[in-house]
């Protein structure tokens, strides 16, 4: 949620963020919201302080005297009800508008109207190896290997589900494992989080205003997550944080879950774009002052992990109608896909600022006897499994339709060099 300071010192900075954003938000009745509130709190706050006056004259008064307080009382007594009854319907109004309200880019973003308008930094190399044959797509690879079954999965889930077999179920765990320790090396604190939350977490988090579309719900109210970050940025809600221990970095492993409502027909075949996928996520919680630094930090990390793996990316700024409601910055790494002649998304990064540890209640206090502040937050994908999984699968494929293992992951595959076709190639 954003600081409600704002609509009163700066609502022209809320709608500029609205309209950067390619979203619809009525700041004037906010406002007007606000001014409504404030009124009733005051006229509350003096019935209160009647209340306490008349109380203390009741106590040491008597007779008729006595009973005339205790009416007049009475009358005060229910304008403190109907006062506190509208401020609360007021109120929930308020926040329920605020939280409509997304968090205002970073002055240093791009302006843009979509993702056209995202911003290249950079190609890692600047142009992609050319493979010396004719490239397959993932699934070919993964027909030719008996890698992934869908069919199958079909069968006992429906679509936009997949079985990940033989040596690829391994290089899942060995990417996973790879992830977790060059981040551990970092000072991240590994974690394996709940991937089932409760509603006034992920609403928290800056999901359910918009996008609640994409949520799996229980039948116990409980939401199934979609990133690990919306499952880490609840560990430390209503805490006080040690300014000396900040920043706080995890990376965390988890199932994710999304509907991806409104993307059929999109990308539809295979693994990429799935309701069920595992994912490392690195989540951390910082002073303002040391978020800027954080987000080049999460970016430094997804770069050097793919570079690790061997597989040509690029960096992208995006630009301000590209950005969700909680982020105020984004960067996306986009991995190269040989099979597909694309580079696709495979990585993202967002500072968040004080947009979420705001309604999570996240503080600490810069100084021993100084007022609490609301912390920064940051999120970025260390890997989205069955997507690098799909990069190394194309970037490291075969002309005999084998896949040779990058280096990185063959630790972790019991010194595993390749993986061999079980179907003969025509």
């Amino acid at each position: 949620m954003i600081d409600p300071k704002l609509l009163r010192e700066d609502p022209d900075a809320l709608r500029a963020a609205a309209r950067e954003k390619n979203v619809t938000v009525d700041v004037d009745a906010l406002v007007a919201l606000d001014v409504r509130r404030r009124e009733l709190l005051g006229e509350f706050e003096a019935c209160r302080a009647k209340q306490k006056r008349a109380g203390e004259g009741i106590a040491k008064a008597s007779g008729d005297e006595k009973q005339g307080l205790i009416a007049a009382m009475k009358e005060v007594a229910d304008r403190v009800k109907e006062l506190s009854a509208a401020l609360e319907e007021v109120q929930a109004e308020l926040d329920a508008g605020l939280a409509l309200v997304p968090n205002p880019p970073l002055a240093e973003v791009p302006r843009g109207a979509s993702e056209e308008d995202n911003v290249v930094l950079r190609c890692v190399p600047e142009v992609v190896p050319e493979l010396p044959f004719e490239p397959r797509d993932y699934m070919d690879i993964a027909a030719l290997c008996r890698l992934i079954d869908v069919e199958r999965a079909g069968k006992v889930s429906g679509t936009r589900f997949g079985y990940i077999l033989r040596e690829l179920a391994l290089m899942e765990f060995a990417v996973v494992r790879y992830a977790l320790e060059k981040l551990s090396s970092e000072g991240f604190v590994p974690a394996v989080p709940p991937v089932m939350i409760r509603e006034e977490a992920m609403a928290a988090m800056g999901y359910m205003a918009r996008g609640a579309e994409e949520i799996y719900r229980t039948q116990d109210d409980l939401f199934l997550v979609g990133t690990s970050e919306q499952s880490m940025g609840p560990f430390h809600m209503d805490e006080m944080l040690d300014a000396s221990e900040l920043p706080l970095r995890y990376c965390a492993f988890s199932t994710c879950f999304r509907r991806e409502a409104g993307s059929y027909g999109k990308d539809t075949r295979g693994i990429l774009r799935v309701h069920q996928f595992d994912k490392v996520e690195m989540f951390v919680f910082c002073k303002p002052d040391q978020s800027r630094d954080e987000h080049k930090l999460l970016l430094r990390m997804e770069e050097d992990l793919v570079r690790g793996l061997g597989i040509p990316y690029r960096v992208l700024d995006i630009c301000t109608a590209d950005l969700g409601d909680p982020a105020a910055a984004k960067f996306d790494v986009e991995c190269w896909m040989p099979g597909q002649g694309a580079y696709r998304e495979t990585h993202s990064t967002s500072n968040c600022t004080d947009y979420q540890a705001r309604s999570l209640g996240v503080r600490y206090r810069p100084q021993a006897q100084a007022p609490p502040e609301y912390v920064h937050t940051l999120n970025g994908t260390a890997f989205a499994v069955g997507r690098i999984l799909i990069a190394i699968l194309e970037n490291y494929q075969r002309e005999d339709g084998g896949v040779t293992v990058p280096e990185a992951l063959r630790p972790h595959m019991g010194g595993l060099a390749s993986i061999e076709p079980r179907v003969t190639v025509a």
